[in-house]
């Protein structure tokens, strides 16, 4: 059975038939994924892809766009998760979209002026900073003199993330929130290009820490679709097994760090006790605590150390039950996290929401299941979902998330094949590939362009917190002060995902 990911279809469209063709895909059942912008060939002018999913168990479809000096049109009217894709492809491809409903910069901060196209090939280009104001509503109505307006961040207490948040609110109503990120852009995409294919894969662990395995997955099934790679069964299970893995002990912190905003000390501490046996029992398979290192392009580096996993997972998987039992039958827990942080079902699926947080909201995705890579489609797989849109909805998912894990690292354990790890992975100049693992966050897609000296011309990362950073807001609205923290920690965000 092969374990390539489904074939990837493209088709040549122009700029005009881009809106219809939106239209009728979304009517049809289809979901735009993502959209970004490449300079092919050296040209002055971006290329545009569009990446949809037709429907479950069929293969992704791209489309390509060539503006030839036209400002291609806003797709966010009709698709409103483009819209951070556009206006990324603005800030860092030159490229404006006409109709776009929120031109503002995205990923240059308030006042930053690019030299040139930062992702324009050559040298990084220079910024200048003329003095801007913070985009904000304009307030209308009402008794505008009672609204107060609070700056939070970028630097904020604990170990939390740099991003300025911004609270129009009255006494401890938040009648609007803004979230200003990447402060901590590090220009990822533009770090790939002119690397070599190969040493691309220790970048990838590197844009989000805790997606390390997921990252770098996504990243190898892209180089294998662009080489025609199939990985040997082998591999493909242990692929598996490490990403669920990594699932696990994010799950396990995630349950922790939920319990300090609710002040729930002892589930904290429970949480994060799980959390570390569940990172030495990583270490031992892989010697590193964030599983860094064994995935390659064709496969496996080299063999897991096995020997105490099926151990460490009994000792982990006894102690866990125990602690979700608490934690559902905990009432002031549980009240602090009901209601709290709503997001409907629509809502989600329009603003792209990803992983646990749609599968919380009644969005039966998961890209394990609906676009199989891997050994997934030979393993047990039951996806999570839950009804109640908040934010105890988005722990319920995980805590089955956390269940399914083990027993499909089990599954891994008891019937892994034998046979080599790695299959010669020969990439061809001129060519190109997308490739997409389901991270802890949701799905993270790569989609990679080789030369023709066979380096990498472009890598394109869509991470699922850029997703899920973009719906969050939806969810403050409208809310209160002392729900914030619960919220955002319901939702699992991470800064460094977001911004790369």
């Amino acid at each position: 059975m092969s374990t390539a990911p489904l074939a990837v279809t493209h088709e040549d469209l122009a700029l005009s038939e881009l809106p219809p063709r939106c239209g009728a895909a979304l009517a049809a059942g289809a979901r735009m994924q993502f959209m970004y912008g490449w300079f092919p060939d050296a040209r002055e002018t971006p290329e545009l892809r569009y990446v949809l999913h037709p429907a479950r168990g069929r293969p992704p479809h791209v489309w390509r766009c060539q503006p030839r000096g036209q400002p291609p049109p806003s797709l966010a009217p009709s698709a409103p998760l483009l819209s951070w894709y556009e206006r990324e492809t603005t800030d860092l491809c030159g490229i404006d979209f006409s109709g776009q409903p929120l031109p503002q910069p995205l990923v240059l901060l308030p006042g930053a002026v690019a030299e040139r196209p930062p992702l324009m090939p050559g040298p990084a280009a220079g910024l200048r900073y003329v003095p801007a104001p913070q985009p904000l509503p304009e307030l209308a109505g009402g008794a505008p003199q009672d609204v107060q307006l609070l700056p939070f961040g970028p630097v904020r207490a604990d170990v939390l993330e740099s991003t300025q948040l911004a609270f129009l609110y009255i006494g401890e109503a938040i009648l609007h929130y803004y979230p200003q990120l990447f402060f901590k852009h590090r220009g990822m995409e533009k770090r790939f290009e002119g690397m070599s294919p190969s040493l691309g894969t220790v970048l990838a662990e590197r844009v989000s820490g805790v997606g390390s395995v997921a990252h770098s997955l996504a990243y190898c099934q892209a180089l294998e679709a662009a080489a025609g790679c199939d990985v040997p069964s082998r591999g493909a299970w242990l692929r598996v097994l490490l990403a669920e893995l990594e699932r696990l002990y994010n799950h396990l912190h995630y349950l922790g760090y939920l319990c300090h905003t609710t002040t729930l000390k002892v589930g904290e501490a429970q949480g994060k006790y799980l959390e570390e046996l569940a990172k030495q029992a990583n270490c031992r398979v892989s010697g590193s605590r964030l599983l860094r290192g064994l995935i390659a392009p064709g496969g496996m580096r080299r063999e897991p150390v096995l020997a105490r996993l099926a151990a460490d997972l009994a000792h982990i998987e006894g102690e866990f039950q125990r602690y979700a039992d608490l934690l559902s039958s905990t009432n002031s827990h549980r009240d602090r996290l009901i209601t709290t942080g709503m997001l409907g079902q629509q809502l989600a699926f329009d603003q792209g929401a990803t992983g646990p947080v749609e599968r919380a909201s009644g969005v039966d995705r998961d890209s394990r299941r609906d676009q199989p890579y891997g050994a997934y489609s030979e393993l047990p797989l039951r996806v999570a979902v839950q009804e109640g849109c908040d934010a105890h909805a988005r722990q319920q998912v995980r805590i089955d998330e956390i269940a399914g894990s083990i027993s499909l690292i089990r599954a891994v354990l008891d019937g892994l094949p034998d046979g080599p790890l790695l299959a010669d992975c020969r990439l061809r100049p001129g060519t190109e590939g997308l490739g997409w693992a389901e991270t802890p966050r949701g799905t993270a897609y790569y989609a990679i362009h080789i030369d023709a000296g066979g380096r990498l011309a472009r890598v394109k990362i869509k991470s699922p917190s850029f997703s899920n950073w973009r719906v969050f807001p939806y969810t403050v609205h409208d809310t209160n002060m002392m729900d914030y923290a619960i919220n955002e920690a319901s939702f699992g965000l991470t800064v460094a995902g977001c911004d790369r």
